[in-house]
């Protein structure tokens, strides 16, 4: 049974189709072959300074926040880097910020495994927190087997108390939710005193089934800097068959590095359909970004284009797990 919901993300209407299949026999292997499972965190911190967060850096000053606080939670002082670390396949840190050091070889062509988390903190671009005034960010975990919870919760809580953007700004963390797709709060994890791990719900399945409705036409919103590559190339336009092609493969991966594995589907014939769809309009800004490493000092590019496209053709997809865009 599928529901056809029109939804408001980025203030652009999103239509999604997410299918109902009721459980048992041949349905419980049709859910898995056709879905993508993961956790849906929310964050919430209160300010003690005032915070500022620069434009297009917000999710990355987190995740490298984020990396520096879990390292030195978990990592012995004398380790150099988990590549090296002699108990690189059981470390926490390995596992969770660089996996492929962690377990060694992945899917052929990967040379580095895609870590199994995102932040989704573009809301906070630009904006500037007051003292007293309560934020969020959202992290969504694609480990459904070893979501590494509590280490994200301890991290976070240790990272608000010493300090969180330019200037070390001091927060508290004040609550963990778990959400569902919808952005509704199904369970507490963390009530800013004590963890409620029991609490947690199943994952968010994301249906990937084919809606009986074709789609002719969908909006793509990139609402932060993104690079598209094709052919060892970085592309200038973000082309339908492309980011289908990039946001095809990444979710494959993902299931098959942390989940029910890879996708049962047809990948030449879905890049065949994708092609067919064309864009008709696209509203494209060049972004120049980068971020200094606090741990290697090295500067990193974080540019890409910024856009608004719509493509049009016989057949459409979006993709909402991802974080590089929506649509």
């Amino acid at each position: 049974m599928h529901d056809r919901v029109v939804e408001e993300e980025g203030g652009t209407p999103v239509a999604t189709t997410r299918t109902r299949i009721a459980p048992g026999g041949e349905n419980d292997a049709m859910l898995a072959a056709l879905t993508f499972e993961f956790y849906r965190l929310r964050f919430r911190f209160r300010a003690a300074g005032e915070l500022h967060f620069p434009a297009y850096k917000s999710g990355n000053i987190v995740r490298g926040a984020f990396g520096s606080i879990f390292r030195k939670l978990v990592c012995m002082p004398s380790c150099r880097e988990a590549k090296t670390c002699e108990v690189h396949s059981t470390s926490p840190y390995a596992l969770v910020f660089e996996p492929q050091a962690a377990r060694g070889e992945g899917p052929s062509g990967l040379a580095d495994w895609p870590r199994p988390f995102v932040f989704r903190a573009a809301h906070l671009d630009g904006s500037t927190v007051r003292a007293g005034e309560a934020f969020h960010f959202d992290i969504h975990l694609f480990d459904v087997r070893n979501p590494a919870l509590a280490y994200f919760v301890l991290s976070f809580a240790q990272l608000a108390r010493e300090g969180l953007g330019p200037g070390r700004r001091r927060a508290e963390l004040a609550a963990v939710g778990q959400l569902n797709l919808e952005g509704v709060t199904v369970a507490t994890i963390f009530d800013g005193e004590r963890f409620q791990m029991r609490d947690l719900a199943a994952p968010s399945a994301l249906s990937m089934s084919e809606a009986r409705v074709p789609v002719q036409r969908v909006r793509i919103q990139f609402v932060t800097p993104t690079e598209l590559k094709s052919g060892h190339q970085v592309a200038d336009r973000p082309e339908f068959v492309i980011l289908f092609g990039r946001l095809r493969d990444r979710i494959s991966t993902l299931r098959t590095l942390y989940g029910m594995g890879p996708l049962d589907i047809d990948f030449r014939a879905m890049g065949e359909r994708a092609a067919a769809v064309k864009m008709v309009q696209c509203q494209l800004q060049k972004t120049e970004v980068d971020r200094l490493s606090s741990r290697t000092g090295q500067r990193h590019f974080l540019g890409g284009f910024v856009a608004r496209s719509s493509m049009k053709g016989i057949w459409a997809s979006s993709c909402r797990i991802c974080g590089s865009a929506s649509g």
